[in-house]
């Protein structure tokens, strides 16, 4: 092999190394388990679904949707909790950017509420660590409320918001349809 090649090849080890082990790459199971934050917010909660949300092949984050026993109807008339077990680690502010890029694809909010919507988040969303858990909450009709390991984060009370942010996730014309079917336990 020549020298260039070599040198490419420890590139790229150094990089995997950086990242994780491939036992770390793995998707984790999740926990059927309903945790008591989602248990106190969506009392008799049943797991919908979960996966993982890859970007070029790394693994970002493990999600679940949590429904009432009914299961999953539609965004206009569930309140449902949708679980982010994060597989690295993320500066907040770039959760709140990647969030407003992804409600501005599915044409959600104006520019002008979508900015809003990015000041709220920023000021609201942590930087996260491998392992930090955010939950979601969605309330049809009145807001979003969030958590940081269990621990109560806050709460954007803004229909339209909530309504976006989990578009993101549940909208038929999300950016990751793999996942959402497997969300939605159609996998």
């Amino acid at each position: 092999m020549n020298p260039r090649r070599w040198q490419c090849v420890a590139i790229f080890l150094t990089w995997i190394i950086s990242i994780g082990t491939p036992a770390a790459l793995a998707e984790t199971p999740v926990s059927e388990a309903v945790p008591v934050h989602i248990q106190t917010e969506l009392p008799k909660a049943v797991m919908q679904g979960q996966g993982t949300y890859r970007w070029f092949g790394l693994r970002i984050y493990d999600a679940t949707l949590w429904t009432g026993p009914e299961g999953w109807n539609d965004l206009q008339k569930n309140k449902v909790a949708l679980d982010l077990r994060y597989a690295r680690n993320l500066v907040g502010r770039k959760i709140a950017d990647a969030s407003v890029q992804e409600m501005e694809k599915l044409h959600q909010g104006s520019a002008s509420q979508r900015q809003k919507w990015l000041q709220q988040m920023t000021t609201l969303f942590p930087d996260v660590k491998e392992g930090t858990h955010i939950t979601g909450i969605y309330i049809p009709n009145e807001s979003a409320r969030f958590y940081l390991d269990g621990k109560w984060l806050g709460e954007i009370r803004d229909a339209e918001f909530a309504r976006a942010f989990f578009a993101i996730w549940l909208d038929p014309q999300t950016s990751a349809p793999d996942l959402r079917k497997k969300l939605l336990g159609h996998s």
